[in-house]
């Protein structure tokens, strides 16, 4: 039996809190359970308060205590309790309770659901400001697979109790989206926001997962997040899944490579292959705790009128993916900012590899003039104590000598700035390169897949070449 959700919405403009949670309690055929552990004990509440909850929630559970929350749980051994891992195991075992004390010949027409979280509010020192994971597995036909949105957030707020109203109406807002906005995933993640100020509470990760969503593309969702001004950096694996980057950089060491990546070109291989080379020899290197991303500012994927080319966006996910390369998207146009971000998470050493427009760029003081300190505040944030450049070098289009940290130009005014931090071992030139590479640049070889030329083929890696035909990406025919 399949139930119709979206025909009977009565609501033209935002419905009120009340609204949204009576709606899921008068709909006979939606039926579950709400578990919130740590400080997260918001969302159940909204639904009581509005109204006809008997129908709808078959139990609400709150295990706050650590011991009582294992025996129901189990443990957790690296994941930690405020965990991805953590949501999963709940969702998991209270759908199964679900489906095991309710005879399915006894309410043929049940939709059942669990909501969940586990959330770490401020710390009484307000040192932490807190973090949570949330999600939904539900269905919205009695007879489909189960579905599942996961999502984690960060709270910007100062007071404990202000965190803990804004989960539970995000919460709530992820119950609604999941049943009412489903077949929209886009709108679903703007809706979550829905009577909170978006200054805070951040969603820095977020998933779908099953038949519901079986066409919605993760990678595409995590782009939204930024697009929206949800949080300023995403993060996805080479199996194209969204990945929590707190976790990922915490007390790791940072290999960052900006590029446009459009397409992915030997250049850039070459970059990432001598930038992991030098690292790899230097003392007290363990592969276990370094991480080596690629990054993409949300600039660089806007086109001339501002907005973002999804299938561009897509086409370069895809070959990076396929490289097995970890993605990032930021909002951070400029590289202090990256640099600040990743000093949020990490203490050990951060390496930014770069061409030399890039640094050029750096040390052009217009950079700064949203900054009141100006370049001096920038780069207080840029070179904190352990981060460096890897500098790629370029071949001048005059007269085809090489440029790099020795001979390239600066303005006058930013000499002795410049000087101060290569001559303190901030910048490191790339030395081992094939200067045959130097005179490709992936904007023509653009021009040339899109125009069908031959040649730009051996200007890629092998893998990125099979992608671009197989696949037909940027324009190929």
């Amino acid at each position: 039996m399949s139930i119709s959700l979206k025909g009977d919405q009565p609501f033209e403009n935002i419905p009120s809190i009340k609204a949204k949670a009576l709606r899921i309690n008068l709909n006979e055929h939606i039926y579950g359970t709400f578990a919130e552990i740590g400080a997260g004990q918001e969302v159940a509440r909204h639904f009581f308060r509005s109204g006809g909850a008997s129908g709808t929630i078959a139990k609400t559970m709150s295990a706050y205590d650590k011991a009582f929350s294992d025996a129901i749980y189990g443990q957790e051994t690296n994941s930690g309790y405020v965990s991805e891992s953590r949501l999963k195991k709940m969702l998991d075992h209270e759908v199964n309770l679900l489906e095991t004390r309710m005879d399915r010949k006894e309410h043929p027409n049940k939709m059942f659901f669990t909501y969940a979280n586990t959330v770490a509010t401020i710390d009484f020192a307000k040192k932490y400001k807190g973090h949570g994971w949330m999600g939904i597995k539900f269905q919205t036909n009695p007879k489909e697979a189960f579905s599942e949105i996961h999502i984690h957030v960060r709270f910007h707020l100062f007071e404990a109790k202000a965190q803990q109203e804004a989960l539970g109406l995000m919460g709530l807002n992820l119950i609604y989206g999941a049943y009412y906005k489903n077949d929209e995933p886009k709108k679903l993640l703007r809706y979550l926001y829905d009577h909170i100020d978006s200054e805070s509470i951040e969603i820095d990760t977020i998933n779908f997962s099953g038949p519901l969503f079986k066409k919605v593309d993760n990678r595409l969702m995590s782009l939204e997040l930024v697009k929206n001004n949800m949080t300023k950096a995403v993060m996805f694996g080479p199996d194209g899944n969204n990945i929590l980057p707190a976790k990922v950089f915490w007390k790791k060491n940072i290999l960052a490579i900006r590029g446009s990546f459009r397409p992915v070109t030997l250049v850039n291989e070459d970059m990432f292959i001598k930038s992991t080379d030098i690292i790899s020899k230097e003392k007290g290197f363990k592969e276990d705790k370094q991480i080596t991303l690629f990054e993409i500012t949300l600039s660089n994927l806007k086109s001339s009128n501002g907005d973002v080319n999804e299938t561009d966006f897509m086409d370069r996910a895809k070959l990076l993916c396929a490289l097995g390369h970890t993605v990032m998207i930021t909002n951070f146009k400029e590289y202090y900012k990256l640099a600040e971000y990743f000093s949020n998470y990490t203490n050990k050493k951060v390496v930014l590899t770069m061409g030399v427009n890039n640094l050029i760029e750096i040390f052009d003081d217009k950079y700064y003039d949203e900054l009141r300190g100006g370049i001096l505040e920038a780069f207080g944030k840029l070179f904190v104590k352990n981060l460096r450049v890897f500098l790629y070098p370029m071949k001048d289009p005059k007269d085809g000598s090489i440029i790099n940290s020795n001979n390239i130009h600066v303005a006058n005014k930013m000499k002795n700035l410049y000087k101060y931090f290569k001559y303190n071992n901030r910048l490191l030139d790339i030395i081992d390169y094939d200067e045959a590479l130097l005179s490709i640049f992936s904007i023509k070889v653009l021009e040339k897949i899109k125009a069908g030329e031959n040649g730009w083929e051996e200007m890629l890696p092998k893998e990125v070449t099979n992608q671009i035909k197989s696949k037909k990406l940027f324009g190929y025919k």
